[in-house]
């Protein structure tokens, strides 16, 4: 069965109608999960196994029969993995209807059905008895709830509500206890994603927001690979501190609750940010650990396991701080029962351990509610910033009327402290607007720009005071972009505006391009990579269901990533595939490119990374992908402000790096549909 589903198109900015199955959704849940990575963690797994057969073996050795509850079994997994060490049956819960099916087909191909029960249900909905779903209370509960921040995906709820009803009194816990950790830094490069900051532009300096105290941002944590922020890009200022462990053997209480930690500063510096992870004690004596330590704690950083679906946590101060070598603080942590956040108290307001505990951070600015923080960063690279007040001082004159297009965009700001006669600028939202209008009264500047809450197509000469526009503006920066090329929707918006533009007007950007590499992923391609045989158990029917989802329609399709968290090697030149004139209209016929790149480097190729570079002027140009040049080895170093587009083959190709082997490519950008249509193959010659 299909039907119509109206769906807003992030490049040309309109809604469009399309048929679609009624599994559409169903499939994409499917294609863009990364239920492999968790199988390929082979340090999870192992874990995992020898903390089960431990638990297993200690309710035996006191002469009981092993009946286990698994909630979350994913593939039956665990549940396996628990039979496999001796237990007598298992109760297997899983929520996610296609997962719960795919586990029923794994169980019975390794011939654990007669002693697998699964049950498609939410934990806190099972039941208990004869006619319930389980007959009896387990005694060894099994969990895999976690994510990054521990207890986002509502594990405290789950164990509160197992212990309760679902399991006997002193069962046995896998895991058994779960540890938190965390360390006060200084970090201007992390501190950038936290608050706009000051900027200097022709001798004008800028403040970020009227003045009547710091905003404490949002309190959603931002979990990065933070393997990959390395070391000297933030100063230690105490040690790494044990905040609080959760017993999951024991009742456990989702209530709001708070642990602190005091220590001395090691150093001197501004407090901004915490550094944070957990561990996993599989085992009452902790002997068998799990640890989700960045790479850098290691003695050997190469030997540390990569994963994906647990991460590490940054949690921002809600107001930076001074502190002194030797000065004695203490970091406080504060949960509910699904996310944490972090304060900093010195001495002089140490006075009463009775004192309320630090309420939530929440949002005054309305910034971080219109920011990501990749975006704050982006707007707080200072480098980048200079690219386009550049660009704007070679196009700008006295009588220049300007127009932005960009969501929540400092441009023009800049191009009023340039000197235009009259800025206006283009915004999505209300909400967005308002962040703009706060950042020009902080600055005394309000109504030097007018802010328009219309969509371009909409706009007329009237709204411009009868005046044509001379410089039309954008970084270009949209909040519904996802993959790189959705930005031109700003070309879209370029061409609706044809008619309020003088014939010389300057568009910046000029232009854009879409660039292409081949390259072999260090880790990443684990998330996309079959499974087949994990841990001795045959989880290929997984594989399957995950293929089935890829080829319903957007199997050939790139998706978005943050490449600068996952290393990988060039093994093609990059290069330029096609270009996009801005100061031309979209043109109503497709732009079509083919060609072929050899393979320079030894390697396996993955897939093709994707990206976009915005040429402001003749010689000024952004990059949003590559920001510098390829090593000899093949090393790439990633914008961190977008993410990038990454097309994986079905499966990995081998290089030689003799040229002798290519990647064929053709892209065609269809300006009716607004995408780019993009195909790639492994050429042996």
């Amino acid at each position: 069965m299909k039907t119509f589903c109206g769906r807003a198109n992030p490049t040309t900015g309109a809604l469009d109608w399309v048929e679609e199955s009624e599994e559409y959704d169903y499939h994409q849940e499917i294609a863009r999960s990364c239920y492999a990575d968790m199988l390929h963690d082979h340090d999870r797994n192992l874990k995992y196994y020898q903390g089960i057969r431990a638990a297993v073996g200690r309710v035996k050795a006191r002469g009981e029969k092993v009946i286990v509850l698994d909630i979350g079994t994913g593939t039956g997994l665990l549940s396996m993995m628990a039979l496999t060490a001796g237990a007598d049956f298992c109760f297997a819960v899983e929520v996610f209807k296609p997962m719960a099916e795919a586990a029923q087909s794994i169980v019975k191909k390794n011939g654990f059905s007669e002693k697998i029960k699964i049950i498609n249900k939410h934990s806190t909905d099972v039941t208990v008895g004869p006619d319930g779903d389980m007959q009896m209370k387990a005694n060894v509960l099994i969990t895999e709830l976690f994510d990054t921040e521990l207890i986002g995906e509502g594990a405290l709820p789950s164990y509160a509500h197992a212990h309760q009803n679902l399991v006997q009194e002193g069962c046995e816990a896998v895991p058994h206890r779960a540890t938190v950790y965390a360390q006060l830094v200084e970090s201007e490069l992390l501190w950038s994603w936290a608050q706009l900051q000051p900027v200097e532009v022709e001798g004008t300096r800028l403040v970020p927001l009227p003045t009547g105290g710091p905003c404490a941002g949002a309190h959603a944590v931002c979990d990065i690979q933070l393997s990959q922020v390395p070391p000297h890009s933030f100063t230690p200022l105490g040690p790494l501190c044990t905040m609080f462990s959760v017993d999951f053997s024991k009742p456990v209480s989702s209530a709001y609750q708070s642990h602190s930690s005091q220590f001395v500063a090691q150093a001197g510096g501004r407090a901004q940010v915490v550094l944070s992870w957990w561990d996993l004690d599989m085992d009452p004596s902790g002997s068998i650990v799990c640890t989700m330590a960045p790479s850098w704690t290691y003695k050997q950083p190469k030997t540390a396991p990569w994963r994906d679906h647990w991460m590490q946590s940054v949690y921002f101060l809600p107001v930076e701080s001074s502190v002194s070598d030797g000065e004695e603080l203490r970091l406080t942590v504060c949960h509910d029962d699904y996310s944490l956040w972090y304060s900093l108290q010195s001495p002089s307001q140490q006075g009463s351990q009775s004192e309320a505990a630090p309420s939530r951070p929440c949002c005054t600015c309305q910034a971080h509610l219109v920011w990501n923080r990749a975006r704050f960063g982006e707007l707080n690279d200072r480098r980048r910033t200079e690219s386009y007040v550049s660009a704007l001082r070679s196009v700008l004159r006295e009588d220049s009327v300007c127009l932005g297009v960009s969501d929540g965009s400092l441009l023009p700001v800049f191009a009023h402290v340039l000197g235009a006669k009259k800025v206006y600028g283009l915004e999505n939202s209300r909400m967005s607007e308002q962040v703009i209008e706060q950042v020009l009264e902080a600055n005394s500047m309000k109504g030097a720009v007018e802010l328009l809450e219309i969509r371009p197509e909409q706009l007329s000469s009237k709204d411009l005071g009868g005046e044509q526009i001379s410089v039309l503006m954008g970084e270009p920066y949209f909040s519904t972009s996802l993959l790189p090329w959705h930005s031109l929707f700003f070309w879209y918006c370029r061409t609706a505006l044809a008619g309020l533009l003088r014939p010389d007007a300057a568009i910046l950007p000029r232009s854009a391009t879409l660039h292409m590499a081949a390259v072999e992923f260090q880790d990443l391609w684990r998330i996309r990579a079959p499974c087949g045989t994990c841990e001795g158990f045959d989880v290929t029917p997984m594989d399957e269901m995950v293929q089935r989802s890829l080829d319903f329609r957007e199997s050939r399709e790139a998706e978005p990533h943050p490449l600068w968290e996952y290393p990988c090697r060039a093994l093609t030149p990059p290069t330029a595939v096609m270009t996009f004139d801005f100061t031309q209209c979209v043109p109503q016929q497709p732009i079509s490119s083919q060609g072929s790149l050899p393979f320079t480097r030894i390697g396996r190729c993955h897939g093709v990374a994707l990206w976009m570079e915005y040429h402001l002027t003749d010689d000024i140009t952004v990059s949003a992908g590559l920001i510098g040049p390829v090593s000899e080895q093949g090393e790439c170093e990633w914008s961190r402000h977008r993410k990038q587009g990454v097309y994986f083959f079905r499966s990995p190709g081998e290089s030689s790096g003799d040229g002798r082997a290519s990647v064929s490519y053709s892209f065609t950008f269809k300006p009716s549909l607004g995408d780019i249509k993009m195909d790639f193959s492994i050429e042996a010659q």
